[in-house]
């Protein structure tokens, strides 16, 4: 079980987190959704080891992970928002690296690799340099090497930002499939519908701090809202959207 228990974290004195507290349970899809500048991308990193907290702690089955941050690391896989990858190596030397830094061993994980490469649709560009695939090649290598080690949490940070259709609907039915098989799953995604069909549970943030950590059923039936947009809206949006576009047909139209 992942657990936060009061995490914050500032940047030169300004909160971007504050007193974060969940829970992500093994065998559960737990989405963690908030606006742009609202921390989610922060906590990830914070979660992940990239950046200390502020205050407050991080645990992983009641140990707190700073206690041993690369055995930590070793249990992780992690998509994070930006696709930072080493351009000038192609998709199988990136991925060759990633188990030679993980000191995976050396059979098994060319075969895992190729596996991955053929699976993803990634197998005929495999020795083509990173530079020049697409923003959703470049997030299949992401996802190859997050998974490549078989970690016991995941943690995806907009996965499928990028993803075409067919791959994305892959990536969904992964998600559910590694959940039932008892991950840890933690994703963070502005793509509602997706939350609302793959996830049992969602923590929404704004502007640093939780204002709901509960099962979608649960925030429809207490909201009377039908769908998780709808509950999003209420939460975390604080701009009238209508007026806003009519606004905007109104000026590019004078």
């Amino acid at each position: 079980m992942l657990e936060l228990r009061n995490v914050s974290k500032h940047f030169l004195g300004t909160p971007a987190v504050k007193d974060v507290s969940f829970r992500a349970l093994p065998g559960e899809i737990t989405g963690y959704l908030g606006p742009n500048g609202s921390g989610k991308s922060t906590t990830m990193k914070m979660i992940t080891g990239l950046i200390a907290t502020t205050s407050g702690d991080i645990l992983f089955n009641g140990e707190p992970i700073r206690r041993d941050l690369i055995a930590w690391k070793q249990r992780l896989g992690y998509v994070p928002e930006e696709p930072y990858l080493y351009s000038h190596l192609s998709g199988l030397e990136y991925l060759m690296m990633v188990g030679q830094l993980r000191n995976l061993p050396g059979k098994p994980t060319a075969e895992r690799i190729d596996g991955l490469l053929r699976l993803f649709s990634l197998h005929r560009d495999r020795h083509a340099a990173i530079s020049s695939y697409s923003k959703g090649m470049r997030q299949k290598i992401l996802l190859s090497a997050a998974l490549l080690h078989n970690p016991e949490i995941i943690l995806l940070d907009e996965p499928f930002s990028g993803l075409d259709v067919g791959t994305g609907l892959v990536l969904r039915s992964l998600i559910q499939e590694l959940a039932a098989r008892g991950k840890v799953m933690l994703f963070s995604s502005h793509e509602l519908e997706t939350v609302e069909r793959v996830c049992s549970h969602v923590v929404i943030l704004h502007r640093g701090r939780i204002v709901a950590d509960d099962s979608i059923e649960s925030l429809r039936t207490l909201m009377s809202v039908p769908t998780l947009e709808g509950i999003f809206s209420q939460l975390a949006v604080e701009q009238d959207t209508a007026a806003i576009s009519r606004e905007i047909a109104d000026l590019i139209q004078a």
